[in-house]
C-alpha cells in the first residue's frame, strides 16, 4: 500500500504559496492602481476622516491610502535638571503599516528616521543632523519625509476626540511633507504625498519609570496613518 502523505503535504503547501503569490499579486496591483488614479482629477478613492480642525488637512487635500500601523517608539534617558528624564525630544518611530486584503494583512509600507534626500520648500533648513520621519512604500520604495504642520502645533491629546479615542497615547497628528522621492525604477505610490495624519493611537508614550543616563526603552504602538495628495 503506497503511502501519499508526503505527496500530499508538498501538494498543500505547494498550493498555500500559489494562493499566497496570488494574493500578494492582486494587493500589489490593487496599491499601484491607487498612486497611478493620484493624477487623476476628481477622483475618490478614500473618504477624509472626521477631525478636529487643528489636525485637518486644508481644503482640497484628499486622502487617497490608510496603513494600519504596528510598531514601536524608541526613548532614551537624558540627563535633566539634577536628574535624568525620557527623551524630551520626539522620539524614534518603527513601524510597517499594512492594509487589509481578502480580510488578511498585506504590507504596504514602512515608517523609520532617515535623512531627507529631496527637501522641498517645507523643509526646514539645516535638516536634522538624526534624521526625519520617513515612510517608504513597500511596492515600489518611493518615499515621503514630514514633519508637524503649523510649527509643530497640529496635535491633539490622545482621548480628546473620536478620532484619537484612547487617552495616555501618544497624540493624534497632521504632518506635512517636506520632501517627497520616486522609487529606483520610477514608482510614486508616496513621491505626491502632501499631508499625513496619525490617528486612532494606542500606546507609545515616554516611560514613568526611573531611568538611568543611556537606558533605553521601546514602547509598542498602533495607529492609522492616512495619506493625502492636493493642495502643497
Amino acid at each position: 500500500m503506497n503511502d501519499n502523505r508526503h505527496g500530499k503535504f508538498w501538494f498543500g503547501r505547494a498550493a498555500q504559496y500559489v494562493v499566497r503569490g496570488l494574493l500578494v499579486a492582486v494587493a500589489a496591483l490593487a496599491v499601484s492602481g491607487i498612486a497611478s488614479a493620484q493624477g487623476k482629477k476628481n477622483e475618490t478613492l478614500l473618504s477624509n476622516p472626521t477631525t478636529p480642525t487643528d489636525i485637518t488637512p486644508p481644503e482640497g487635500a484628499s486622502a487617497f491610502l490608510v496603513g494600519h500601523a504596528f510598531g514601536t517608539q524608541g526613548y532614551v534617558c537624558l540627563p535633566s535638571g539634577g536628574g535624568t528624564s525620557w527623551t524630551i525630544n520626539p522620539a524614534r518611530p518603527e513601524a510597517t503599516l499594512f492594509t487589509n486584503v481578502f480580510g488578511l494583512p498585506f504590507q504596504i509600507i514602512t515608517h523609520f528616521l532617515s535623512p531627507d534626500a529631496n527637501p522641498n520648500k517645507f523643509a526646514p533648513d539645516p535638516l536634522p543632523l538624526g534624521g526625519n520621519v520617513t515612510w517608504q512604500s513597500s511596492l515600489d520604495s518611493s518615499r515621503v519625509w514630514a514633519v508637524v504642520f503649523n510649527d509643530g502645533k497640529a496635535r491633539i491629546d490622545a482621548g480628546s476626540d473620536e478620532s484619537c479615542p484612547n487617552a495616555g497615547s501618544i497624540p493624534c497628528l497632521l504632518l506635512q511633507s517636506i520632501g517627497n522621492q520616486k522609487g529606483p525604477t520610477g514608482g510614486q505610490l508616496l513621491a505626491k504625498v502632501s499631508f499625513i495624519q496619525r490617528l486612532n493611537t494606542n500606546g507609545g508614550s515616554a516611560p514613568t519609570t526611573a531611568c538611568t543616563a543611556g537606558q533605553t526603552q521601546l514602547v509598542p504602538y498602533t495607529a492609522d496613518y492616512f495619506f493625502y495628495h492636493g493642495d502643497n
